[in-house]
């Protein structure tokens, strides 16, 4: 037995204000009405529908201005990072999509980080186009360019040429507890 309920704000994976929905009556009872997320469905309530239904209308359009807004501002977004590399330029660490968030937050564009779709963290010098998806279907591009942060650490190791000679002698070891047992006794 299912009860019809209109929801009054959205609802993750049930639905947006003003869709008349079927749920458990438990459900309702428990969840939605103590929430003040949905009204049984009545006549009288029916009418509230309309107004909801323009709540819904005002807020979509509001998403949709702001994420076409953000897009267009991460378009010209670039974001640098140093990065400690070793000679041969491999990256100590990587770059993941929190770093990303975080850097876009600092500059006053705040993306949630489950949005940005990296297929994996940046692990290597160079440029690369980030994707982030926003509400309404809305996509959004910037850039994020990986540096050297230690541009001045010389010569790559293999072009250091190795230094042959006689080598030192080792320093010897002491005996131990076994050699120090015998000269006690």
């Amino acid at each position: 037995m299912a009860v019809e309920v209109i929801l009054k704000k959205p609802v993750p994976s049930l639905g947006a204000e003003a869709d008349l929905v079927k749920v458990k009556p438990g459900y309702a009872r428990n969840y939605l009405f103590p929430r003040d997320l949905a009204v049984v469905a009545t006549a009288a309530t029916k009418k509230l529908v309309e107004e909801l239904r323009r709540r819904r209308a005002a807020r979509e359009a509001a998403e949709l201005n702001a994420a076409e807004q953000l897009a267009t501002a991460l378009k010209k977004v670039t974001i640098t990072f140093q990065v400690e590399t070793s000679r041969q330029d491999k990256v100590f660490g990587s770059i993941t999509v929190s770093d990303i968030a975080a850097r876009l937050e600092t500059l006053g564009h705040i993306v949630d980080r489950r949005k940005i779709v990296l297929a994996k963290p940046l692990k290597s010098l160079g440029e690369y186009e980030v994707e982030v998806h926003l509400p309404q279907s809305v996509h959004g591009k910037f850039k994020v360019v990986l540096e050297s942060a230690n541009k001045d650490a010389g010569p790559a190791e293999d072009e250091v040429p190795r230094k042959k000679g006689p080598r030192k002698p080792r320093a010897e070891k002491p005996a131990g507890k076994a050699a120090e047992k015998s000269v006690e006794a």
